[in-house]
């Protein structure tokens, strides 16, 4: 439910693992056919020459001795600017305020997400299918979504964790007054190994 562009970043996790896939075989090659080690030394030497060419072809007085030399740096700082800003768009989206109203002027209602959280930890207080539970809202496109996530007792059937979920979402909408995006999840860990084990209503 987070703001996390998913598509692009396995994209780009792709792409960056086959160009690591294709180098390390490359590398691999070198150190096992000579014929690939020389063609690598042939192009580094290569390489080495027109980088030499390039920086004296815009000398710059001083230590720097070439613009391409200031050019460079400058790339990789913006580099490292566009990964720290690409790192902070990540994840985001959460949010304390789960509904909100304004009356005509005269004020506003708004229904924090820790008020739904006490309501659902007091429903769920006396079942023993459900260990835990955590409730966080999250901004979507067109509306405010929560999201509830259950944490199952051992021993506890999926199926009748799907239907205490199920009427703890039909209890907040008629609480609300309004449907919300709700998102289930039903998890284990552990407090599952460790709690007491109960009997499955």
């Amino acid at each position: 439910m987070r703001r996390t562009n998913r598509a692009l970043n396995r994209t780009l996790l792709i792409v960056l693992g086959l160009l690591l896939v294709a180098v390390g075989a490359l590398v691999a090659a070198a150190g096992f056919l000579p014929v690939v080690a020389d063609a690598w030394a042939a192009t580094a030497s290569t390489l080495l020459g027109q980088a030499s060419a390039l920086l004296s072809s815009a000398p710059l007085p001083g230590p720097v001795r070439s613009w391409w030399a200031v050019a460079w740096v400058g790339g990789l700082l913006l580099a490292a600017a566009l990964c720290v800003a690409w790192i902070a768009s990540q994840g985001g989206g959460r949010t304390r305020r789960l509904a909100q109203e304004d009356d005509g002027g005269r004020g506003t209602t708004v229904v924090d997400v820790g008020l739904v959280s006490a309501a659902v930890k007091n429903a769920t207080a006396d079942n023993r299918l459900v260990v835990g539970t955590a409730v966080s809202a999250w901004e979507l496109p067109r509306a405010t979504g929560l999201q509830l996530r259950l944490q199952a007792r051992q021993g506890a059937s999926p199926g009748d964790l799907a239907g205490t979920a199920e009427e703890l979402v039909t209890g907040i909408d008629a609480w609300l007054g309004d449907q919300i995006p709700v998102l289930v999840r039903i998890t284990s860990g552990a407090r599952t190994a460790t709690a007491r084990r109960g009997r499955v209503r």
